[in-house]
């Protein structure tokens, strides 16, 4: 049964924080106890609280009860770039075996960790190591975030190949800010025919602060989910 796993994107700014919201929404609201965890997140806003300074600023924001701070994140830093070279710039260095401890720590104390990457799989964590690295070490499961529009097809089955490569499950897709557009219905029946995994449809949120899981579909989308 998977219960916890990585909510990671096929790039930048697909919505990975909003799904991970969404997620820490849906399982409050079965009673689970359920911890978002970032373990680098960048462009932070220093001296801000509000939901757009920083993603675990978000998590707080949305989240139905208030979550233990330091649970939540290991490293932030100021410039909004890779985790490597905003550390760099930082004078800091990322361990992933920092990261990964955290990670147990977690797991001992919550029933669902949702664990956020940072832009797609081959963004460089440190020097020499890619975020794919981390994922594949903290062996758990992979939540695909992706986007709808044209060029979704080829970033979609790429960083699925990349995960089948590397033997990380890949436990689901989450097709985000859908528009119901003739396009967008049509990269995500392909992209479903070639992959033949759980897939959940987000529409484009009107208030990112009230994310929700669509109602039958989500139910479905975390039942077959919890199976894997």
């Amino acid at each position: 049964m998977t219960q916890h796993f990585w909510v990671a994107g096929t790039d930048t700014d697909v919505g990975k924080t909003v799904v991970t919201g969404c997620f820490l929404r849906y399982f409050q609201k079965k009673g689970r106890k359920a911890v978002p965890y970032k373990p680098v997140q960048t462009g932070v806003t220093p001296g801000h609280s509000n939901a757009s300074s920083s993603d675990t600023s978000y998590y707080q924001y949305v989240s139905a009860a208030p979550l233990v701070e330091d649970h939540l994140n290991t490293y932030s830093f100021k410039e909004p770039a890779s985790p490597h070279y905003a550390a760099m710039l930082e004078g800091a260095e990322v361990s992933k075996e920092k990261i990964l401890s955290h990670i147990e720590l977690l797991k001992n104390n919550y029933d669902y960790v949702i664990c956020e990457g940072a832009g797609g799989l081959y963004v460089p964590l440190t020097e020499n190591e890619f975020f794919l690295d981390l994922i594949e070490q903290s062996k758990l499961p992979v939540v695909l975030v992706t986007r709808t529009a044209l060029g979704t097809i080829n970033h979609t089955l790429l960083s699925l190949e990349a995960l089948k490569q590397r033997n990380i499950p890949a436990a689901g897709i989450v097709f985000n800010r859908y528009q119901g557009t003739a396009l967008e219905n049509s990269n995500i029946e392909t992209i479903r025919r070639y992959a033949n995994l759980p897939v959940l449809i987000i529409s484009e949120l009107k208030n990112i602060s009230e994310p929700e899981i669509p109602g039958v579909a989500g139910e479905q989308f975390f039942e077959r989910l919890m199976l894997l």
